[in-house]
């Protein structure tokens, strides 16, 4: 069994539903419109565009070009993760790189040599498309940890210099906001893992066995991808919640919440 091919004219018809989206909006009022079409522009011009490089890259198989790519993955979704916070400080965006480049590039490492036993390493079919499920899920919990944990530290700031105060470390006093900053980056991910197989049949699953793949070879790696992600991302939230700790608390164990500012059309100046 072999994949179906989508004809031009079908690609035509489907974009015809996102029509229907942007007459309900209008219908509605929602005032959507214009960032569907922007969004769904950016959409077919972003995949086309990654089509013809990927196409380019599977046939030359480059170590440092795959090596390049990763590395440029990584950054706009550590830039997409700040961007997303109400909330920010200096050097937001770097603590988001590394954090996401510490935890996916170790986490996408061990599955495909450790777990897979891919060779080379370096095989695009493999190295893109897994690292690319594991930067979009790392990208969201540390973006949801990132919110959640400036948030608190924002609004409950009197109660968390009254126990440093009261003579707690900056570590006891920044262990709560952590606590709460790291399950809700993991929100999306357990959800996802609860769901899976009854709701909702994952991307990875459902593009195999549409490629013509039996289902529980599909499934096994769907199974696999799905333990990366989990790891993937509650390392990412670790590790950023432990650099933005290290910026928002001094080694004098106070809380720097002068150094939380909005972003810019977020509204407020705090």
């Amino acid at each position: 069994m072999t994949s179906q091919p989508i004809t031009d004219l079908q690609l035509v018809l489907s974009a015809g539903l996102l029509v229907v989206v942007w007459l309900l909006s209008w219908r509605l009022r929602l005032g959507l419109g214009r960032e569907l079409v922007i969004a769904g522009a950016r959409m077919v011009v972003q995949l086309l565009l990654v089509g013809l490089i990927l196409g380019w890259v599977f046939s030359l198989q480059n170590p440092w070009l795959v090596l390049g790519i990763a590395l440029a993955m990584t950054f706009l979704a550590a830039q997409s993760a700040a961007q997303r916070s109400t909330r920010r400080y200096h050097l937001l965006l770097l603590d988001s790189f590394v954090a996401i480049l510490a935890s996916s590039f170790l986490v996408t490492a061990v599955a495909l040599e450790g777990i897979l036993h891919i060779e080379p390493w370096y095989l695009p079919q493999y190295v893109v498309p897994v690292l690319g499920m594991v930067l979009g899920n790392s990208l969201t919990g540390v973006s949801l940890a990132t919110e959640r944990f400036t948030a608190t530290l924002a609004t409950e700031r009197d109660r968390v210099e009254s126990m440093l105060a009261l003579g707690a470390t900056r570590r006891e006093a920044a262990r709560g906001p952590q606590r709460d900053a790291l399950r809700t980056g993991l929100i999306p991910t357990i959800n996802s893992m609860a769901v899976m197989g009854v709701v909702s049949l994952p991307g990875m699953m459902t593009g195999q066995i549409l490629a013509g793949a039996d289902p529980t070879v599909a499934v096994r790696y769907q199974l696999v991808i799905m333990f990366v992600i989990a790891c993937a991302t509650t390392l990412g939230c670790l590790v950023w919640l432990e650099l933005a700790f290290r910026r928002l608390f001094d080694p004098q164990h106070r809380l720097r919440a002068e150094r939380l500012t909005y972003a810019p059309g977020k509204g407020g100046t705090k």
